[in-house]
């Protein structure tokens, strides 16, 4: 019993330390991407609609595409898409095989924001959770 008790709270003890990273690395990237008006979130939303682009073009994607790989609710990931569209960092347009969807893509705008704080993302990510950080 006492061995069942100590791997479940060996469980809990990995599960909070995997909590407070996710706290602390979101913390981080909010702070050091605030300077440039976005925070995590927007940058994910960003970061999505450009990994979709390829050389052939711009890539859109229905917002509930976007929502598989940014972990918002439907209303608050929709917020923040009104948000990125109001900023002129997105276009927003009725998706043609569902007129009911709505399809999401980046701006120029929003691509050169994209490319101007990929660096500073990429850099939080590896300071946060690179193997070498947790020594």
């Amino acid at each position: 019993m006492a061995a069942k008790k100590a791997a479940e709270q060996a469980l809990v003890e990995q599960w909070r330390g995997i909590l407070a990273l996710h706290a602390h690395t979101q913390w981080e990237l909010d702070r050091a991407l605030h300077g440039h008006g976005l925070c995590a979130s927007d940058f994910e939303v960003l970061d999505v609609l450009a990994e979709g682009e390829t050389p052939k073009g711009p890539c859109s994607y229905r917002v509930q595409e976007i929502s598989e790989h940014v972990h918002l609710s439907q209303s608050a990931l929709s917020r923040l898409i009104a948000r990125l569209e109001k900023d002129g960092l997105v276009s927003r347009g009725m998706c043609p095989e569902d007129r009911r969807g709505v399809r999401v893509a980046l701006t120029d705008k929003g691509r050169a924001l994209h490319a101007e704080v990929l660096p500073v993302q990429r850099a939080v990510l590896t300071r946060m959770l690179s193997p070498e950080s947790s020594d």
